[in-house]
This record gives structure tokens, sequence and C-alpha cells, in this order.
């Protein structure tokens, strides 16, 4: 069934959803070091009870640095996306809108982890969170090329690719909370598995342009 044309006094301008989520991606990122407290030291701390501290502290450090790359990961996802969308309607507006709503409770989901990253509800609701991220981020592109609010025709490589670019997270935060019931302190290591994804991704393209 042929979809329905929308007027183009309905269609919206899709500046203003590029400004909200800068602004989001901005403050859930800066949100993220608030899970790196500095304790109250007494005066008589030592440098040895202070480097104990410190290396306590590497979880905490590991997992901020982990959510800061993935949330810089998606926003340069969401990034390219709109270098090819070109107009908006109201259901990408909503579509955005529910996408930053999990964008922003990234920063909760981090301090969980970096709290409680050895109990496997701790980690399966990080790894969540990634994977509604990242199947809204899907949803986003495939609702766009669809509603031919995209400047791609239907025949170009530019909507595989992304396809398969926004299949990268879902796939690895799929693993990732799997894994958080047997170990989920090692979780978050399955992240690891994206570039890998994204070459198998790549070779599967290429074959297939071959092949044309």
């Amino acid at each position: 069934m042929e979809s329905k044309k929308i007027p183009e006094k309905e269609w919206m301008s899709t500046s203003r959803i590029q400004t909200l989520t800068d602004g989001i991606f901005a403050i859930a990122m800066t949100l993220l070091v608030l899970n790196l407290e500095v304790p109250d030291f007494p005066s008589s701390v030592t440098d040895a009870e202070f480097s104990t501290f410190l290396i306590g502290m590497i979880p905490k450090f590991y997992v901020y640095g982990l959510s800061f790359i993935l949330l810089a990961v998606f926003w340069r996802i969401n990034h390219a996306q709109f270098h090819v969308i070109k107009k908006a309607d109201m259901g990408l507006i909503r579509i955005n809108i529910l996408w930053l709503l999990f964008v922003a409770l990234v920063p909760f989901s981090t301090i969980l982890i970096g709290e409680y990253g050895e109990l496997p509800s701790a980690a399966l609701f990080f790894n969540s969170n990634m994977f509604i991220i990242g199947v809204l981020s899907f949803i986003n592109w495939y609702y766009s090329y669809k509603k031919d609010l995209t400047s791609t025709d239907k025949s170009s490589r530019t909507f595989r690719r992304y396809m398969g670019i926004n299949l990268m997270f879902p796939i690895s935060a799929l693993l990732a909370m799997g894994v958080s019931f047997y170990h989920p302190s090692l979780s978050t290591v399955v992240y690891a598995t994206i570039p890998f994804i994204k070459y198998l991704d790549n070779v599967l393209q290429k074959k297939y342009d071959d092949g044309k």
C-alpha cells in the first residue's frame, strides 16, 4: 500500500531537533562525571591510602569512559543521519523525543553499573538502556527513509549503509544483556565487538555491491 504523501506545509525543519539533541547530549555527557566522587579525606591521609582509593575507582573510571564514548558514537550517528534527513514530521519528532528520553537516562544507568556492576540487574539495566537507544536510532533512520524525509533515492547505497550502522548497537547491547545474567561485571566488554560488527557489515556491503 502506497504511503500517503506529507503536504509540504506540514513539513518541519530538522534544525530544532538537532539543537535539542546537541543540548541533551552535552548535558548527559557532562553528568557522567558525577559518578566520580572524591571522598572527604582526613588531613592525615597518606599517599598509600590515596593510591588505594584511586585503584578502587578504576571500575568507575572504566564505566565513565565507556558511557562517554558510547554517547559520543550515538551522537555522531545521529549527526550523520540528519545530514541526509532534510525534513521532519510529527512522527519523526516523537521518535527523537523518545530517543532522547533514554539518552538522558544514561548518567543514571552509568551510576548504577559503577556502584553495583557485579549485580545482574544493574548490568541488565545499563545494557537495556543502550539497547533501547540503539533500536530507536535504527527506527529513526528507517522511518525517515520510508516517509521520504531523506535526500536519498530508493536505490541508494546510503540506506543500506545506515541500516548496518544502526544495527551495530542493538546487536552488541543484546549480547551484553545476555552476558549480564552470567558475568555482570564483564557484560560491558561486549561493546568492544562493535568495530568487528562494523567490519563485517562493510564486507557484506562490498559483496552485495560487487554482485550487482
